[in-house]
């Protein structure tokens, strides 16, 4: 299993909003490929900034590239996402996963 990790920043007071933007694009767009094990979105505030986080799991690295494309690595953002981050992180990580649950 592959976790592909994002990571964005937006104002405490748009931070709200822009999570159900993130739910209504990007989490949408990682659950309609196949291979998607499943995503969260993990949020923490920092006073003014809150972090945005998007961990999703998937079966292969084959299956990340449906959803994000040949560069894969690269970070996809959508349109409105100007309207609400701070900067625009050039790269995801990704990480192997192995669950012992």
């Amino acid at each position: 299993m592959i976790t592909r990790i994002w990571h964005g920043r937006t104002l405490t007071k748009d931070a709200a909003e822009y999570r159900n933007f993130v739910i209504e694009t990007g989490v949408r767009d990682y659950k309609s490929v196949p291979g998607n094990l499943g995503v969260q979105i993990w949020q923490r505030e920092e006073g003014e900034v809150t972090h945005i986080y998007t961990v999703s799991w998937w079966d292969t690295y084959q299956s990340i590239k449906q959803f994000a494309g040949e560069d894969f690595e690269k970070a996809k953002y959508y349109e409105d996402d100007k309207k609400y981050l701070l900067e625009f992180e050039p790269h995801v990580m990704h990480c192997e996963t192995f669950d012992f649950r």
